[in-house]
């Protein structure tokens, strides 16, 4: 299928590594022109020059103020915008019960305003486009996951919420916003990565139990969703919320 992807303007924020990078590369290799974003620089330019990204640019997007500096530079690398990732988030948090202000205001900041952030910096540019956004959410925040930390479980609801509800006035300037909520991925350096290395037979018990594909999904299946959701190829489809967890969710 040609998703009509060739020479769209795409950022995808926190894609030095893990999913962003695999969605970053997806994108590359439709002919897309990428430019990416973390908060390490030196990281930043040895991936660039790996995936053959058009630029990157640096910086912490849980600020507003970075965030509308960061969007200002990447659409004069870009030359505008058409597709907006928004990736950045951590799942890292206290255990349930052991929350507390500090906590909260962390992982809000990652897996929430780090979202509404640059999508607010970016709606101008998005609307000369007609452009996409995509938001990577997850399983958590969609259904009590055992033992998933409750901040980051709850912050992932909050921008599920804010995809379906932001879906109406964006449609209204001609933008699209969509999410994607991946379950169980592994790759290299992954939590699963780890807890497989530590105790394989434990996974193998969790998936037995708990997922009906019975097997953990990869990168490619989250990047191959993202970029068709963000393509042309998508047109009809505002304020969605893709599910890729092997059928472990029930809601």
């Amino acid at each position: 299928m040609d998703l009509q992807l060739q020479n769209k303007k795409v950022f995808v924020s926190g894609s030095s590594r893990g999913i962003g990078l695999a969605i970053a590369k997806k994108f590359i290799d439709e002919g897309a022109q990428v430019v990416i974003n973390g908060r390490n620089e030196e990281e930043l330019l040895a991936v660039s020059k790996t995936i053959k990204a058009l630029g990157y640019v640096s910086g912490d997007i849980s600020l507003p103020k970075n965030a509308l500096s960061i969007i200002n530079k990447v659409t004069e690398i870009l030359d505008g915008l058409d597709i907006l990732i928004c990736n950045v988030g951590s799942s890292k948090s206290v255990l349930p019960g052991e929350e507390n202000f500090e906590e909260w205001n962390k992982i809000f900041a990652l897996n929430f305003f780090s979202a509404t952030n640059i999508i607010e910096a970016s709606v101008n540019f998005l609307e000369k486009s007609s452009g996409s956004i995509v938001c990577i959410s997850s399983i958590c925040g969609k259904e009590n996951i055992i033992g998933a930390p409750v901040t980051y479980s709850v912050a992932k609801s909050a921008l599920n919420a804010y995809i379906n509800n932001i879906a109406v006035p964006m449609a209204s300037k001609g933008i699209r916003i969509n999410g994607v909520s991946p379950g169980n991925i592994n790759f290299e350096g992954s939590v699963w990565d780890r807890k497989i290395k530590e105790n394989p037979d434990s996974v193998k018990e969790m998936l037995e139990n708990n997922v009906p594909l019975k097997k953990l999904g990869v990168l490619e299946d989250i990047a191959q969703a993202v970029i068709f959701l963000s393509s042309d190829v998508s047109n009809f489809t505002t304020g969605s919320n893709v599910v890729i967890d092997g059928g472990q969710t029930r809601s």
